[in-house]
């Protein structure tokens, strides 16, 4: 019964989405001008905050995996990724790329991986599952200051973020417990265990850029029109749920402006949530509730996010439900942790000291394009941190594993 039901609705996936192409172009014809409207907002989002982002960060991905940096680097990372989330060590660079540029940059160097054949398909959707984060300019700059004016705030709100994305992926590799699969990359290392760890380092290295074969001047063309290809794709999915959440608003004025936006589209969910529950100045139950649904929004990161990261990872064929159930955990354990911290939370709202954002920007309260190029050095500061921080959890959760085996 189960495989009749699967075929039928595979069979009529392609009518299914062939319906909802055509009612959606009859209801942007009925309305044109709001959805003119909506597709410039979406490409304003697109080209003034996720481009300028996004774009450093996927070009130097790829030429770092190329290169063999991320696999030499992942010999360190790997006791953490392998115990923890059941992962190659090289995941550990995705995880650091995911925190600090955001998605869908860590869907980007998931691809890089799946297509130098370093991970399998299971491991690439749940490494870009893990790798799923909202960027710190966004909420940093755009929710922190320019919407809740409150850099305090974003601050907490992106701890929250991180928190809960890390023990939602955890939780989801524990769901996976019943596997015995072992991870690619501790096959390929299992015949070098005896070697010292920098000569590990080195030949992994060796081997990833001996498979990759490009020159330095090829590397880099390709590199650029990826990245900027990815970013085409992106804008196209922002611009089109814009579109999708006006429509869906105007059909169904009884909704809140918050519900479809959030669920569709998370930068535009973030400024209606913003807009019309927060107040964190309050600090009533109106403004607690608010924070913690503007949290859960973030973790989920919309349909939009999420569709982006699936068409990145098509040749892996990584399956929308089980990456939505993930999303949607994010959100739960977002949600649960800002009601758990909201007094510290709230008491942030008074003074932080900027790591990302200029003492301008803050004043001003205000998002310029030609001010997040400026924060790329800080970013790369940050992702230096957290690989740091990764290679030290690494380490001490190899130190544990050995003290276990000495006393069994």
């Amino acid at each position: 019964m189960y495989i009749k039901i699967r075929r039928i609705a595979a069979g009529s996936t392609p009518f299914v989405s062939g319906i909802l192409a055509i009612l959606l172009a009859i209801a942007i014809v009925s309305s044109p001008e709001s959805s003119f409207a909506a597709s410039l907002q979406g490409l304003k989002l697109w080209w003034t905050l996720v481009f300028p982002a996004l774009l450093p960060f996927l070009i130097l991905s790829e030429m770092l995996t190329a290169s063999g940096f991320v696999h030499g680097f992942g010999v360190l990372l790997e006791p953490l990724m392998n115990r923890i989330f059941r992962l190659p060590g090289a995941g550990g660079w995705i995880l650091a790329q995911g925190i600090t540029a955001g998605f869908p940059g860590g869907a980007g160097g998931v691809a890089q991986l799946h297509k130098q054949g370093s991970i399998t398909d299971k491991e690439a959707a749940r490494l870009a599952s893990l790798a799923h984060f909202a960027s710190p300019v966004t909420l940093l700059i755009v929710v922190g200051v320019a919407l809740l004016h409150s850099p305090g705030v974003g601050y907490g709100l992106l701890v929250i973020h991180w928190l809960s994305g890390l023990l939602a992926s955890f939780t989801a590799s524990r769901w996976n417990s019943k596997s015995k699969d072992i991870p690619s990359a501790q096959k390929k290392t299992t015949k070098r265990k005896s070697a010292s760890l920098p000569r590990r380092i080195l030949q992994a290295s060796a081997d990833a850029r001996k498979q990759d074969g490009r020159s330095f001047g090829k590397l880099l063309g390709e590199s650029v029109a990826t990245a900027v290809q990815t970013l085409m794709i992106v804008g196209g999915y922002m611009i089109m749920f814009a579109v999708i959440s006006s429509i869906v608003t105007s059909l169904f004025p009884m909704l809140p402006s918050a519900l479809p936006a959030s669920l569709l589209e998370i930068h535009l969910g973030a400024g209606a949530i913003s807009t019309g529950a927060i107040n964190v100045n309050a600090g009533s139950a109106s403004g607690i509730v608010g924070l913690a649904l503007l949290s859960a929004a973030l973790g989920w990161s919309g349909l939009c996010a999420q569709i982006q990261v699936l068409t990145v990872l098509k040749s892996a064929g990584v399956k929308f439900l089980p990456f939505a159930a993930v999303r949607l955990l994010h959100g739960l354990y977002a949600f649960g942790l800002t009601l758990l911290f909201w007094k510290p939370l709230l008491a942030l709202r008074v003074a932080v000291l900027p790591v990302l954002a200029g003492s301008e920007t803050l004043q001003s309260q205000t998002v310029k394009t030609a001010d997040l190029w400026s924060f790329f050095p800080k970013l790369l500061g940050l992702q230096a941190l957290l690989l740091l921080l990764l290679t030290l959890l690494s380490l001490a959760v190899y130190l544990l594993t050995a003290i276990r085996r000495q006393r069994v």
